[in-house]
């Protein structure tokens, strides 16, 4: 295991194994809270003492808690999600466990805010977790007009979306989506494409969320093998006890490039779409219905190709074609049983139909800077849909059964030789218990089957255009709370994979996890955990050419591997007017096998394509940093409030084994050797390609009476290192001498890779308690900039928006 795994063991265990330690003179209250009319259970309800808002609980599976206290009368405050808090005065006796008349708390407007929030699998409150997690809120997603969840991702510290891959911490570069590091799930179960392991930010019904978690580090054992460095997790609401509408219709434009890029389009470059909500309940009250969907059109900011004679683009890619067209519809049905309490049914259901351009390398860094190379645009038209039926049962005990499936289905056609057909068939059956009779222990265990099938031409690598994989695992996770003190978890995942019945692989992977209160407002954590994650469909078989290049399968392709421990401490502050929590955690990842996409001549016969990329196993890595983030609310008078959420994250990302050679390729010149130092650009510090050193995220807001005013900001350092393949085929398209069209980005990288900061700023009024109109601007100063190589950032646009909360 060798020494870093024990002393960082040994760190992880002292946290864990503090005494829980309680003041004598204490005593107990106890209850249940529950919905006034319907007598639902609520359940992870806040009670917290008003006196010292860390000393709290959340209710169980059936609405019930229990709380010690200091004796001596108290100010209790219950809270949750939507409903009205109630405060009351109770007086505590030494020793003696105070049972309380049940507790009814009232639904209040959608847009009430959650004071103490709760996140995780175990829904605690963000202080008593084991790991980091940033939570995101409607309110912000609502406020920016937020047209696809990978924008307000961007914003959470620690978190960047380069050209729709999430990375979090540094933990992966660049490989166009394809094989994500990190796992998304919608009401825990998987988002990703079943062939390339890639999700679809478009898909995911944004108008209906009620919570997004953001798990940094590694989180194989309780999300599964793609979640090698975090985890994205977005639930969705369900109705309270009034019906709730919300509606969201906006237009706005795209202006002209800045600089010397020049404009490709004539008129304006309309941006405009619609997006609602409905939940109720029916009939008895027993049943939730939640609908909503969007309409949108993007005249897009990229445009075709513009080719040279003697250059031919036979694509035919008009600028019509280039528009982004989207049409979404979701519902969430669920039945709470009359007769059997605790047992609710139901079933989820999202389709979309969509039309999607997307350049994968610019014309030229200059006045080609909004415009697609020649054959290297990617028109897809897609249809795809989810159906989830599940089954949830809360028993008398405190237990809860989950059993949750997804049927999911994609049909896309595509140029390039990318259409595609694919279906995820996934199940999980998951139980969670609260054993507080055995000294507050926490247990979640389950098993999953995740079936991914292909049908498509381009993956033919395999010997056939049909695959598929299975994966199944069995996971369990213990949590021990030791009083007010200590958290401890422990848990263990055992993966089994098997592809197309030829490549089997089994796999166990562990976590540990802690979390201490030192003190009336800091919490301690630490953590550690191993991370595993088998090659899609796509990394090992893809086999495509796009123009004169292609893209090489690899069947022989190994699973990546990781190890991520992280220390960090969280404080809540109390300053002023200001309430909020400031966190900071220092992180140590390691990586062996990293696939990466690599540029490279992979045919010995330059038939098939002179050159392209494959996915390949490269030398073990290493990433350590520190991650700071600020989150709070200055309450200045009743009508002037100032949202703060801020992070900065610094990370290193270096390679162990520089020299070690991975792979060869067939270069004309002479076989060439393929190690980190041979495909760097700058190999000198080490530096892995595609990271950003430091990043930076702030989002403000301030609100006085009807109006609001709000900025947001991110910052991206330069890339330190890139692949040097990209040089080299900038060199090769300009040894034809015009035959074919160069790809130029050595000058961009030298004179322009500097940082980038960009701001977004938004203003807006509430015409009455229900509707709000707003303008806001993206990118405002309209910055011309890259964060992939080869691909253009979107420019400015402005949009008005108008919103409706009934």
């Amino acid at each position: 295991m060798g020494k870093r795994y024990l002393i960082l063991l040994l760190i992880t265990f002292l946290f864990g194994i503090a005494p829980g330690v309680v003041n004598g003179q204490t005593g107990a209250i106890a209850a249940r809270v529950v919905e006034t009319g319907t007598g639902t259970s609520l359940i992870g309800a806040n009670i917290y003492l008003k006196s010292n808002l860390l000393k709290g609980t959340v209710t169980d599976y059936n609405g019930y808690f229990q709380l010690t206290l200091p004796i001596g009368d108290q100010q209790i405050e219950v809270s949750y999600t939507g409903m009205k808090s109630k405060i009351f005065t109770v007086t505590v006796k030494k020793n003696i466990t105070l049972k309380l008349k049940t507790i009814q708390l009232v639904p209040e407007s959608y847009t009430v805010q959650e004071l103490v929030v709760r996140a995780g699998k175990f829904n605690k409150k963000l202080e008593d977790q084991t790991v980091s997690i940033e939570v995101m809120k409607p309110k912000i997603i609502q406020d920016r007009n937020t047209r696809n969840i990978a924008t307000i991702l961007d914003l959470t510290p620690g978190v960047t979306i380069l050209d729709e891959e999430p990375q979090i911490r540094g933990g992966s570069g660049f490989t166009y989506g394809v094989g994500s590091k990190v796992g998304v799930f919608v009401d825990g179960m998987p988002i990703a494409s079943a062939d390339a392991g890639k999700p679809d930010w478009a898909f995911i019904p944004i108008e209906n969320i009620r919570q997004i978690e953001v798990v940094k580090g590694a989180a194989s054992v309780l999300s599964g093998s793609s979640s090698l460095s975090g985890a994205i997790y977005v639930r969705m609401k369900y109705p309270g006890l009034k019906p709730h509408t919300y509606v969201s219709t906006y237009i706005g434009t795209y202006t002209d490039p800045n600089k010397i890029a020049k404009k490709w389009w004539n008129g304006l470059a309309p941006i405009t779409g619609i997006a609602f909500s409905h939940s109720l309940r029916l009939g008895d009250g027993y049943t939730d219905l939640v609908v909503g969907g969007t309409v949108s059109y993007d005249h897009n900011y990229q445009g075709p190709a513009v080719v040279i004679p003697p250059i031919v683009d036979s694509s035919g890619i008009t600028n019509k074609d280039m528009a982004n067209r989207l049409m979404r519809f979701n519902f969430n049905i669920r039945r709470r049983s009359k007769k059997t309490e605790g047992l609710n049914f139901g079933i989820n259901g999202n389709f979309m139909k969509q039309k999607k351009a997307s350049v994968m390398a610019w014309l030229d860094d200059t006045a080609g800077f909004y415009r697609g190379y020649p054959g290297a645009i990617l028109v897809k038209d897609q249809f795809i849909f989810y159906v989830d039926p599940f089954i949830n049962y809360y028993s008398k005990s405190g237990a809860k059964h989950e059993f949750i499936s997804r049927v999911m289905y994609s049909n896309s056609k595509a140029n390039l030789n990318q259409s595609n057909r694919w279906m995820v068939i996934y199940n999980k059956y998951e139980f969670r218990q609260q054993f507080k009779k055995v000294g507050n222990v926490d247990l979640i265990s389950g098993v999953v089957s995740d079936y991914n099938r292909s049908a498509a031409n381009m993956y033919a690598g395999s010997g056939s255009d049909t695959n598929y994989l299975w994966n199944a695992s069995w996971y369990t996770e213990v949590e021990k709370k030791y009083g007010d003190v200590a958290n401890l978890s422990f848990g263990v995942r055992f993966e089994y994979f098997n592809l197309n019945g030829k490549i089997k692989k089994f796999k166990p992977v562990f976590r540990f996890g802690s979390s201490f209160h030192v003190s009336k407002a800091t919490y301690l954590r630490a953590s550690i955990g191993q991370g595993y994650r088998f090659p899609t469909i796509a990394e090992r078989y893809i086999r495509t050419k796009f123009g004169t290049f292609g893209v090489f399968d690899n069947p022989k392709l190994q699973p990546e591997s990781s190890w991520n421990a992280e220390v960090g401490i969280k404080q809540a502050i109390k300053m002023g007017k200001f309430r909020g929590y400031a966190d900071v955690a220092f992180f140590y990842q390691e990586y062996k096998n990293t696939v990466e996409y690599l540029f490279g001549f992979w045919d010995s016969t330059y038939t098939y394509a002179i050159a392209g990329f494959k996915f390949v196993n490269t030398g073990p890595s290493r990433v350590t940093g520190v991650d700071i983030s600020l989150t709070g609310q200055a309450t200045f008078s009743k009508h002037v409030v100032l949202n703060v959420m801020a992070g900065y994250t610094y990370v290193r990302p270096v390679a162990l084994e520089p020299d070690m050679v991975f792979a060869h390729d067939y270069n004309p010149g002479g076989q060439t050797a393929f190690s980190y130092n041979t495909t760097s650009v700058n190999p000198k510090s080490h530096i892995l390609k595609y990271r950003f050193l430091h990043t930076a995220k702030l989002d403000l807001e301030l609100d006085v009476h009807r109006f609001a005013v709000g900025t947001s900001m991110r910052y991206y350092s330069k890339i330190v290192n890139l692949d040097k393949a990209i040089f080299d085929f900038e060199d090769a398209t300009l040894a034809t001498g015009g035959t074919m069209q160069a790809i130029l980005y050595r000058n961009y990288y030298y004179h322009h890779n500097n940082g980038n900061m960009i701001w977004d700023v938004r203003v807006s009024y509430e015409l009455s308690k229900s509707s709000k109109i707003s303008v806001l601007s993206n990118n405002v100063t309209n910055r011309m900039y890259s964060l992939r190589p080869l691909k253009a950032e979107p420019l400015r646009n402005i949009t008005i928006q108008y919103s409706l909360n009934l």
